[in-house]
């Protein structure tokens, strides 16, 4: 099978790699497309996208894979395969950074970080650069220069009709706005450019643990922590086991505990000071908080959500932790069958907060937490394991029904969530522009197999004049 124009690796099921050119993060998911082509350039992107479309084929992008919900490979169709496109090109002196459409955020972290810069990105290295962005990208630097949509300045974007177009404040400005939480709706990101900012490259970073019977009280008191904090300070609390990490003692791995993960994103000798009352509440099980590389912080869970576990979440924005939220979240999060599943919680509000509601796609600034339970297995604990964490999931997100707020991160939505979830992560109004956008530049909702915005009938956003462009043969 040949594409016109294509210069890249056509994989199919009669190759010996294919099995691992279809498998994602999430090793629960197991799609056999009927071909993957891993694309090398921009101009392979168009290729492989008017490809599918001359033969109306369903199409999934894959950037980085990681999507819980498996939405870069499908079956019987076309893998759109930018993983191997991964360059990050940084201008130190503009504050900006050039990043291809298949780069994880440990690319970018040490592209930056070399320059002592960085951007809001994931807590995971191995998360994908597109997905994470154009669902809106929560971080540990969120509150202090805003979410990832935040600083994005512009975008390449190969749309349905094969056409190249910029997206930016200038440029098809309603694409860009729809591409700032919008999701994979519109087309495949080949290019994103960020802004940049100064950080580290150390950092004060680090989780602290306390015992699970602990967790009600740090809850409590993480709460009025981090009403008082700066911007500065990012933080996610985890709920589950101690992850046998090498730096922590052999002692305590896998034992059920609380913690909170931190990163300020400010002077060391300021974050210390403004950290160490949390350091010093009640009697943790290990303080790993410490001046740190930003990037080594950054890959530092790596390790234990890795490719091939099986993994299912649920997830929704919380109004705030009142006692009685404290009281379902300790309750149910350490009622997990298996010792990998764990509950993270995301600190909001700061700058994130400030973007007015409508700047961007992304909807969920009301929220002043976002919480993500996930239940984890290994590939052979199928059946009664599965089931198990699977329903604890749901009872969870069950159990906080008189909590949620500010929507649910489409990021976090998983592959059995209906679309009605969907319109819960946008609200009526941002989802009705969204449709308005999708139908001008993807009518006939080619790009489907996402967490979908059906194209509004008849659109009611104008698609810009701007004649789309061509990439010239071997460009990115």
């Amino acid at each position: 099978m040949d594409i016109d124009g294509f210069r890249g690796r056509l994989i199919t099921a009669g190759h010996d790699d294919y099995d691992a050119a279809r498998a994602v993060w999430n090793g629960a998911v197991d799609r056999r497309p009927r071909l993957i082509a891993r694309c090398g350039t921009t101009a392979d992107v168009v290729a492989a996208v008017r490809f599918a479309r001359d033969r109306d084929l369903e199409i999934a992008v894959r950037g980085g894979g990681h999507n819980v919900a498996g939405t870069a490979v499908c079956d019987d169709g076309i893998v759109v395969d930018l993983s191997h496109m991964r360059a990050v090109r940084v201008d130190p002196v503009a504050r900006t950074a050039r990043v291809q459409g298949g780069a994880l955020w440990g690319d970018v972290d040490a592209g930056t970080q070399a320059h002592g810069l960085a951007t809001t990105g994931g807590i995971v290295g191995h998360t994908g650069v597109a997905g994470l962005t154009l669902g809106g990208g929560l971080g540990f630097l969120m509150r202090r220069h805003g979410l990832t949509v935040d600083n994005l300045l512009a975008a390449e974007v190969v749309t349905a009709d094969g056409d190249l177009v910029r997206a930016s404040a200038d440029e098809h400005p309603d694409l860009f706005w729809a591409l700032r939480g919008g999701g994979g709706n519109f087309g495949a990101v080949t290019t994103f450019e960020f802004a940049l900012h100064p950080l580290g490259p150390t950092v004060t970073a680090g989780p602290v643990f306390w015992a699970a019977d602990d967790t009600a009280e740090v809850l409590r008191f993480y709460r009025d922590f981090v009403s008082e904090a700066p911007d500065e300070l990012g933080t996610v609390v985890r709920l589950g086991t101690v992850p046998p990490l090498p730096v922590v003692p052999e002692e305590l791995h896998w034992r059920p505990a609380v913690a909170v993960a931190c990163c300020y994103a400010g002077p060391v000798d300021e974050g210390e000071r403004v950290l160490r009352p949390l350091r010093r509440f009640g009697t943790p099980l290990v303080d790993l908080l410490a001046p740190t590389p930003y990037a080594a912080f950054q890959g530092g869970l790596d390790d234990t959500v890795p490719h091939g576990w099986h993994y299912y979440w649920k997830s929704t924005g919380l109004s705030g932790l009142s006692d009685a939220a404290v009281s379902v979240i300790a309750d149910q999060a350490h009622r997990a069958g298996s010792p990998r599943s764990y509950t993270a919680v995301f600190h909001m509000g700061g700058a994130v907060a400030r973007v007015p509601r409508g700047a961007t796609a992304y909807a969920g600034r009301d929220a002043a937490f976002n919480i993500v339970i996930d239940g984890v297995w290994l590939p052979g604990e199928t059946g009664e394991r599965s089931a198990a964490e699977t329903a604890w999931t749901r009872r969870f997100l069950q159990a906080l029904g008189p909590h949620r707020g500010g929507g649910v991160y489409v990021n976090f939505l998983d592959r059995d969530d209906d679309p009605a979830r969907v319109r819960e992560a946008y609200g009526d109004d941002t989802y009705r522009r969204l449709a308005g956008v999708k139908a001008a530049y993807d009518p006939g909702n080619a790009f489907h197999h996402n967490k979908n915005v059906r194209p509004a009938e008849p659109a009611y956003l104008v698609r810009s004049t701007q004649s789309p462009q061509s990439p010239p043969p071997g460009t990115w």
